[in-house]
């Protein structure tokens, strides 16, 4: 398995792993001494079946300190993420975004995509996400690849909210184009963010 930080692994897959976590169910203890594993399949057990209502900034700092850019961080902050399920969501997204850390950053744009599907949060409105866009529209240019593609996903997931967003979004993505992420050899397709915003799913959705 690559990507795991250096760490130990058992080569299961997320799917797996989240099948896993489902049987556990949560469990905040048991989350923290997952951690302390030095095996990556226990630790992203421990981010999936961790107690939202109980993680603690502290923890979320400690946590991301030690994530490297593996794919530890994308299950972190990304993947219906546990984090982002917690109180303390929105100001770490809004904190590690001008962050020099490498994971900081990625996993601030992580929570910031796993934040645009939640219609609840009265913080998280289009002034919010507007901002943001214009964010990511002036930094993304001179950002390392891992942080483009965290901060493009992002930028796919707050234009999908509604239409004003969409359109702001597809302005943005429209200018930087496709984000290549191949690495090692790799051949997967770059990602083409205006491609999701201007799905027939969503034109359909915005023209109602």
């Amino acid at each position: 398995m690559e990507n795991t930080c250096g760490l130990k692994s058992y080569g299961l897959g997320l799917t797996q792993l989240r099948k896993l976590a489902k049987t556990i169910g949560r469990n905040h203890q048991l989350a923290l001494e997952c951690w302390q594993s030095d095996y990556y399949d226990l630790r992203v057990i421990g981010l999936l079946i961790d107690e939202p209502k109980k993680i603690t900034v502290e923890q979320a700092e400690n946590q991301v300190e030690s994530l490297s850019a593996g794919m530890l961080t994308h299950v972190f902050s990304f993947c219906d993420a546990t984090l982002a399920k917690s109180a303390i969501a929105f100001d770490m997204a809004v904190r590690w975004q001008n962050s020099d850390s490498l994971p900081r950053k990625i996993s601030a744009y992580g929570l910031l995509y796993e934040l645009s599907k939640n219609k609840r949060d009265s913080r998280l409105n289009d002034e919010f996400f507007l901002t943001t866009i214009s964010q990511i529209n002036q930094t993304i240019d001179n950002e390392p690849k891992a942080v483009r593609l965290s901060m493009g996903t992002a930028l796919m997931g707050i234009g999908k909210r509604n239409l004003t967003l969409n359109k702001a979004a597809i302005d943005v993505a429209k200018r930087i184009g496709a984000i290549d992420f191949n690495e090692g050899g790799s051949k997967c397709e770059p990602f083409d963010i205006l491609k999701h915003l201007t799905s027939d799913y969503l034109k359909q959705k915005f023209a109602s």
